[in-house]
C-alpha cells in the first residue's frame, strides 16, 4: 500500500517499489512545501495585522480630531462640549445641528439622548445625530429611533492621504472648472444641487455665504460649466488646528457623470489640502462615490447613520 505523501518508481505493471532518492526527495519536497505555506501564513498575518493597525490609527484621529475638535466654522454655528457629547448648534437663522460626538453608557443612554431633544427643542431647531459602527452603547440607534429620531440614511466614512491623490485634474472636452469665490459662482453651484437633488439648497447657500464672508480660508468650492451651464459642483473644508479636509457636495447630472469628472474634482481639491500641509481627506461617501474612491485608495474606516430629529415630527409620546 502506498503511503500519503510520497511518490514512488514503477518497476513494472504490477509492482511499486520505494527507492531511498525517492523517499528523500519527498520529504524535502514536503518540508519546503511546509515552510512555505508558513511563510504564506505568517505573511499574511502580519499584513492583516498592520491594516487593523492603520485602521484603528486611522479611526481614531478622525475620531479625536473631526467628531471631538468641533469649532465655530464661519458659518455663524457655535460648537458645545460636554462631558459626554459635542454638539453643533446654528447660532441664528436655521442652520446645521449636529451631535458630533457621543459617549454614552447603557445606563445612561437614554437620559441622555432626551437632554439632547430638549436643548434642541428648547430652540426649536431640528438636529442630525450619526450613529458611527463603533459608538456606545451598540444599540444607540435602535434608542434613537424610540426617541423620535426618524433614520434618513447610511454612508461611509473614507480617507486617503493627501500626497497619494495630489496630481492635475483631465476633464472631459468641452468643459472647464470654475473656482467659486464669489456669490455668483455660489449660485452656479447651488443649482447643480438643486438639479441633481430635486429640493431647496437656500440654506446651504446661506451658510456657504456667510463663510465666504467671515471664514473664506475654510473652504473652496468648484463648478464645472459645460457651454457655460453648470453640470458639476464641489466643495473642500479645511478643518483648523487638525491633519484632516472634508470633502462635500460632490454632485454631477445625470449625463454627464461616468465620464471623469468627479474623479478630476478629487484630485484637485487634494491638490489643495497638500499643498496647505494637510495629511488626510476624508469624506462622508455615498453607496455612488464609494466605488471610485475605493479605487483611488480611500479606506473604509466605518460606516454611519444617519438619524433626524424635527420638532414638528415626533410623536406625542416621546415629548
Amino acid at each position: 500500500m502506498n503511503q500519503p505523501g510520497f511518490a514512488y518508481r514503477a518497476l513494472d505493471d504490477e509492482s511499486v517499489i520505494p527507492t531511498a532518492f525517492d523517499i528523500a526527495q519527498e520529504l524535502r519536497d514536503l518540508c519546503l512545501s511546509n515552510f512555505t505555506y508558513k511563510l504564506s501564513i505568517s505573511a499574511w498575518e502580519c499584513q492583516t495585522h498592520r491594516m487593523q493597525s492603520v485602521h484603528s490609527e486611522l479611526r481614531d484621529a478622525f475620531d479625536e480630531q473631526v467628531r471631538r475638535n468641533v469649532t465655530p466654522d464661519g458659518s455663524g454655528a457655535i460648537a458645545e462640549h460636554g462631558a459626554n457629547y459635542v454638539r453643533r448648534v446654528a447660532n441664528d437663522d436655521p442652520g446645521w445641528c449636529e451631535v458630533c460626538w457621543s459617549s454614552l453608557d447603557p445606563m445612561t443612554a437614554d437620559e441622555a439622548i432626551a437632554a439632547q431633544i430638549k436643548f434642541y427643542r428648547s430652540r426649536d431647531l431640528s438636529f442630525v445625530w450619526r450613529v458611527y459602527d463603533y459608538d456606545q452603547p451598540p444599540d444607540l440607534g435602535e434608542r434613537l429611533v424610540e426617541a423620535g429620531f426618524i433614520e434618513s440614511g447610511t454612508s461611509a466614512v473614507m480617507i486617503a492621504e493627501t500626497s497619494r491623490l495630489s496630481r492635475e485634474p483631465v476633464l472631459p472636452d468641452g468643459t472647464e472648472l470654475l473656482h467659486v469665490s464669489d456669490e455668483a459662482g455660489v449660485d452656479l453651484l447651488i443649482d447643480v444641487h438643486e438639479s441633481v437633488f430635486g429640493h431647496s439648497h437656500d440654506e446651504l447657500r446661506r451658510s456657504i455665504l456667510r463663510r465666504l464672508d467671515v471664514a473664506p480660508q475654510e473652504t473652496d468650492m468648484f463648478v464645472v460649466l459645460a457651454g457655460g451651464v453648470p453640470i458639476s459642483s464641489s466643495r473642500i473644508e479645511f478643518l483648523p488646528a487638525t491633519e484632516f479636509a472634508a470633502l462635500w457636495g460632490g454632485s454631477t447630472v445625470p449625463e454627464w457623470r461616468a465620464k471623469g469628472i468627479y474623479r478630476a474634482l478629487v484630485f484637485r481639491r487634494a491638490q489643495l489640502a497638500h499643498e496647505r500641509g494637510y495629511r488626510y481627506l476624508m469624506v462622508m461617501a455615498s453607496d455612488n462615490s464609494r466605488p471610485i474612491l475605493s479605487q483611488l485608495g480611500f479606506e473604509i474606516i466605518s460606516r454611519v447613520t444617519t438619524y433626524w430629529w424635527k420638532p414638528n415630527s415626533v410623536p406625542d409620546a416621546v415629548r
